[in-house]
């Protein structure tokens, strides 16, 4: 079992921490502007409840695009299968998380993955429900019990923040609706998305939910299945396929497990059969990845030969 005491976990994240340096945080929504650039932090969840963690470990980050992966699982349980790939495709773009070039010039308005936001919008608008609150009040009790934290909420000046400077998902929820694959208000599946994409918690938290996935849909602390075994395979590929942006690929041959990450500097890593991982670092690279996260996976995946290839 790597890393079994906190000392050695943050020996790997002050080795981490100078490559920050070369980061940025995401000031294109302004509420995430205001983060520390020079944090990171690191939780390892292990099945039999160990939690061991690192670094300004009592930091809450807002999950962004983490979110895409639970939002995910819950409309293949709402929804099935077939439905929710009739709607958006499984493979990887190649392309910026917020592009909307592909959707364009393969002349069909199927989003190519969940991963991307034209994806991730389009699985948003499948989360069942009569209002933004009732269908944000499922995703939270889904994420409520995967984190097994009861007060998992969102931050409403986050949400907010996003809601205003949305325009490019609006530009891509117009295209999709004109193209019949939305069918609801643009303005409310905005609110619902900066909403779900606002949902915060601690590393620990975002490690537990790592866990579940590593684990098939199993909470091993409350023993109870939490999403069918094939819900959790299927989003673990979509984190090798497309978790990392368009880095995704360099990210697997690098260190090789499943992870998903957030404009927020948040990443989630899920090992299969063995532990799950929690990051935050909100100095960004190029891809829009914790630039930071990704050295500390690098020595951690090097170090305990983690990757799953």
């Amino acid at each position: 079992m790597p890393c079994e005491s906190n000392e050695e976990l943050n020996a790997l994240v002050e080795e981490a921490r100078p490559f920050t340096k070369q980061g940025k945080v995401a000031d294109y929504i302004p509420a995430l502007g205001k983060a520390n650039a020079a944090e990171l932090s690191i939780a390892i969840h292990y099945p039999n409840g160990d939690c061991v963690a690192a670094g300004e470990v009592e930091r809450k980050i807002t999950l962004q695009s983490i979110s895409k992966v639970i939002s995910l699982a819950l409309v293949l349980m709402d929804r099935g299968y077939d439905y929710v790939f009739e709607r958006v495709g499984m493979e990887p773009t190649g392309d910026p998380f917020n592009s909307i070039a592909k959707l364009e010039a393969l002349g069909v308005a199927k989003p190519l993955n969940p991963m991307i936001n034209a994806g991730a919008l389009v699985v948003t608008h499948m989360i069942k429900g009569s209002s933004v609150g009732e269908r944000l009040g499922r995703l939270l009790a889904f994420i409520r019990e995967l984190a097994d934290n009861e007060t998992v909420g969102f931050n409403g000046e986050v949400a907010q923040s996003e809601f205003e400077t949305a325009h490019l998902n609006r530009a891509l929820c117009y295209f999709l609706k004109q193209h019949g694959v939305i069918t609801e208000d643009v303005d409310t599946l905005i609110e619902l998305y900066s909403k779900q994409c606002a949902i915060e918690m601690d590393c620990r938290d975002l490690a537990d939910i790592g866990l579940v996935f590593a684990m098939d849909g199993v909470h091993p602390q409350t023993g109870k299945r939490v999403m069918p075994k094939d819900v959790a395979r299927i989003c673990k590929t979509f984190m090798v396929t497309c978790g990392m942006y368009n880095a995704s690929g360099e990210f697997a041959i690098k260190i090789g497990i499943p992870a998903k990450s957030g404009v927020s500097g948040g990443i989630m890593g899920s090992v299969p059969g063995k532990f799950g991982i929690g990051i935050f670092g909100p100095a960004l690279d190029a891809k829009g990845n914790s630039i930071g996260g990704i050295k500390l996976l690098e020595l951690l995946a090097e170090k305990y030969s983690l990757s799953m290839f």
